[in-house]
């Protein structure tokens, strides 16, 4: 991003440059999910016995960033929104199965 403001020659805020504004989206959402995930995750591989659900989760989670970047860096909307799924997909699960281990389940 910071090469790209060099380039353009704006290095304070917003940008009517399209390609900045997406780099500038793309940081702000991952700043957005990926701590609370990783806590999430961290949580997760400490109350549940197999670190098998804290791998799958943390997959989806990589994977989900990864898709997502690749949309918003080419405007590709379908590789965004199924990187916006796996992201909130990996959220659930892991409410879902902190849920369960405080409740005794899991």
């Amino acid at each position: 991003m910071s090469l790209r403001r060099v380039k353009i020659g704006d290095m304070i805020g917003d940008s009517p440059d399209q390609l900045l504004l997406r780099r500038i989206r793309a940081q702000g959402n991952f700043i957005e999910y990926v701590p609370l995930s990783l806590i999430g995750l961290v949580l997760t591989e400490i109350e549940t016995a197999s670190p098998w659900p804290a791998l799958s989760i943390g997959i989806a989670l990589v994977c989900g960033r990864v898709f997502h970047v690749i949309g918003m860096y080419c405007n590709y909307a379908p590789l965004r929104g199924f990187g916006k799924v796996l992201t909130y997909l990996s959220l659930v699960l892991t409410a879902l199965l902190l849920s369960g281990a405080m409740l005794g389940f899991v």
